[in-house]
């Protein structure tokens, strides 16, 4: 299996992400952590925050059709696993979203620039974890 590296378009994806926070933190003082505005938006929260967290998810789910209409072509997506690998996955991710009071995003994005005691502890976690992972499934499973 071979991961292809795209330098630019990480780069734009990264600087984007990177926007899209300090947009959110200048201009509601919220801090963006994709999995708690999902959760926010379905278990309702707070009714006031609920325009700006549906706007959020919107902008993630459309992103795609944005990138159609410039480029005029879908971004290439493969998924090697089956569709109910990825519930099963989605539902540990929320899990160890959940367990690690926030995600990859809010961690690794803003609480690492905010030097967060937890993001400095969960980021490393993640890394190791998923390098574990992906370590395990290619060479002791052979995928």
């Amino acid at each position: 299996m071979e991961t292809v590296f795209t330098p630019f378009a990480s780069l734009g994806g990264g600087l984007l992400i990177g926007l899209g926070a300090v947009l959110l933190m200048l201009g509601l003082g919220r801090i963006f952590g994709a999995t708690g505005i999902l959760s926010g938006a379905v278990l309702v929260e707070n009714r006031q925050e609920m325009s700006w967290r549906i706007a959020v998810i919107l902008g993630m789910i459309l992103a795609p059709v944005l990138i159609f209409a410039v480029t005029g072509a879908m971004p290439a997506l493969t998924v090697p696993v089956s569709p109910m690998m990825i519930v099963i996955g989605g539902v540990i991710v929320g899990f160890g979203a959940s367990l690690g009071s926030g995600c990859t995003s809010g961690h690794g994005v803003c609480g690492l620039s905010r030097l967060s005691i937890r993001s400095l502890v969960a980021v490393p976690t993640f890394m190791a974890t998923a390098a574990i992972t992906v370590f395990v499934i290619r060479h002791v499973f052979g995928g």
